[in-house]
């Protein structure tokens, strides 16, 4: 049987199934008990501890590591998934470094902070295993709230609004939520299907129904929804990408996000097309997963052009490095110019160097052509416009403008996660500002309820 080509000299096929399994294993393996009694006990249970005000959600850091401490991991899961019902995911994905473990005064004393997000996923993981479901939906207070998206912040949200017994009808446009937690992150930090786990685990609180394959602007419309609920949370996300504005029509170039979401839905990932020679064009989270999947499933050489300095990437170090121990090559300072071509299939990326003159980035004219067979582009996420044309939502920055409790410039309309204004697009941001706008909403339609709105 002829080899299947996709394009130039991308193809499925290049590891055998094996191969590919064993390289998608768990990037960091869980802990045993007793490894997670010791990594406990590391933890100097600080009474001002700086790792619970680093945590977006505000975790008691030192009240659920004490309880691993004292063999109660299933007591500690219960303590995480108070402040935040998304921790099972958040323990495998946040960037701790930055984070939590970032703040311990262990990273200063001994240079190696206290592994938390490794604890949390031990808790997590034991409260799951067991079966253990913490929570239930409140009495019916007869209130109705539509959430638009089954991501981070639409979930947490909506199982806030059900545990005070308010009836939360999500709306979502795929075919299976999780959001990025379930189509854009790497696989080998995802496994087990975690994140379909943890979306089953949210909607057992009850109260809680999903239509699927209903998308904004789409299939609903804000008007509508508005008139059928007493309130409305948007928590759809960033649905678009940003183009590189090379290589219209040109075979091999495509979205680093959509190449991620194949990984994460395919069966067998040995039967995933990949290049020989890749170029992933970018410097943030996505460029660095596409990047080390793309050699996972068998691209002999993968590149990152990112076009600032790499301490300029929005990849922190720590995930910089995952790439470069997996054979990831990062070239900073280049910034795309012109894609080459071969038959109508991409043969390369022609970068300009660049350099830094008063703080703003500047070419300077010297050329290099990497070869590439793919090129995978993550230049960032953008909010559709089809998303809220006519919706009448106030936008700064090309996403949606709200308050601090999340209120946009619709009453009773709440918004939050990666398509508001100034987040931070990670999936723990993401959870609290479902978190504070479900506060908010309860406390909008309990005063309807006693004739104050």
């Amino acid at each position: 049987m002829p080899e299947e080509r996709v394009g130039g000299d991308i193809r499925p096929g290049r590891l055998t199934p094996g191969q590919c399994a064993a390289n998608f294993a768990d990037l960091v393996a869980p802990l045993k008990p007793n490894e997670a009694r010791v990594a406990a006990e590391r933890c100097l249970f600080c009474h001002d501890a700086p790792c619970v005000a680093a945590c977006p959600t505000g975790i008691d850091i030192p009240l659920f590591i004490r309880q691993i401490s004292h063999g109660q991991p299933v007591a500690a899961a219960r303590t995480i998934l108070d402040a935040n019902i998304m921790g099972a995911m958040c323990a495998r994905v946040c960037p701790t470094e930055n984070l939590c473990e970032g703040a311990c005064v262990k990273e200063t004393s001994e240079t190696r902070a206290v592994e938390i997000g490794r604890l949390q996923r031990y808790a997590t993981d034991a409260a799951f295993a067991a079966g253990k479901q913490f929570y239930s939906a409140g009495k019916p207070t007869g209130k109705a709230v539509a959430v638009v998206g089954a991501g981070p912040a639409g979930l947490a949200c909506a199982h806030a609004l059900a545990r005070h017994g308010h009836r939360v009808t999500i709306f979502e446009a795929k075919a299976k939520g999780g959001g990025l937690n379930e189509f854009g992150i790497a696989a080998y930090k995802a496994n087990d299907d975690i994140a379909q786990r943890e979306l089953d685990y949210i909607l057992a609180v009850g109260g809680i129904g999903v239509e699927y394959g209903k998308a904004l602007g789409r299939d609903i419309s804000l008007a509508d929804i508005k008139k059928r609920f007493d309130a409305v949370f948007l928590g759809m996300g960033l649905g678009g990408t940003n183009d590189l504005g090379l290589g219209d029509g040109v075979s091999g170039i495509e979205d680093a996000v959509e190449f991620i979401a194949r990984l994460r839905q395919a069966a067998d990932k040995s039967q995933l097309p990949v290049g020989r020679n890749v170029v992933v064009i970018g410097g943030g989270m996505t460029a660095i997963d596409a990047a080390v999947q793309a050699r996972l499933i068998g691209a002999e050489q993968v590149t990152i052009a990112y076009r600032r300095s790499q301490a300029e990437m929005g990849a922190s170090a720590y995930e910089q490095e995952v790439a470069q121990t997996r054979g990831v090559l990062i070239r900073p300072n280049l910034r795309p110019v012109r894609v080459e071509q071969s038959g109508g299939a991409v043969s390369g990326v022609t970068f300009e160097y660049t350099t830094s003159r008063d703080g703003a980035l500047a070419g300077t004219g010297e050329m290099v052509t990497l070869p590439a067979d793919q090129v995978l582009v993550a230049i960032g996420q953008a909010l559709r416009a089809e998303d809220l044309a006519g919706q009448g939502l106030a936008l700064a920055k090309g996403r949606i403008a709200v308050d601090e409790a999340g209120k946009t410039s619709l009453p009773g309309v709440w918004a939050g996660g990666d398509c508001v204004a100034g987040g931070l697009d990670l999936t723990v941001a993401a959870v609290e500002d479902g978190k504070q706008a479900a506060r908010s909403i309860h406390d909008f339609l309990s005063s309807s309820a006693n004739g104050k709105a």
